[in-house]
């Protein structure tokens, strides 16, 4: 569903929410503007849906089409707090542009 986000790989536990409004959370943000998103302190930041009970830092990778439209995201979160540096960033993006054939259709 378009107005919705889904979570589609995950490890460990469940997210709380598995779908949730394109409106919300962090992944919104990241999916409405096409910027990353790093929150090193998740509690100091309103845009924050919870997903883990033990999330400290979360950052959303947007991941673009050939029409750079937002067809994804890679989400990462950990339970330490400051856990991402500018390194990760660059890693991670990375890893959002390799993934970008898969969604070639989109």
């Amino acid at each position: 569903m378009e107005s919705e986000i889904a979570v589609v790989g995950w490890t460990g536990e469940l997210p709380a929410f598995p779908h949730f409004p394109r409106t919300e959370g962090l992944s919104g943000e990241a999916v409405r503007t096409g910027a990353v998103v790093v929150a090193n302190d998740i509690r100091h930041d309103s845009r924050y849906l919870t997903t883990f009970g033990t999330t400290q830092s979360e950052v959303i990778i947007p991941v673009c089409n050939s029409r750079s439209q937002v067809v994804g995201t890679v989400d990462v979160e950990s339970d330490r707090l400051n856990a991402f540096e500018e390194q990760d960033v660059r890693f991670l993006k990375q890893c959002a542009s390799a993934l970008e054939p898969l969604f070639a259709r989109s």
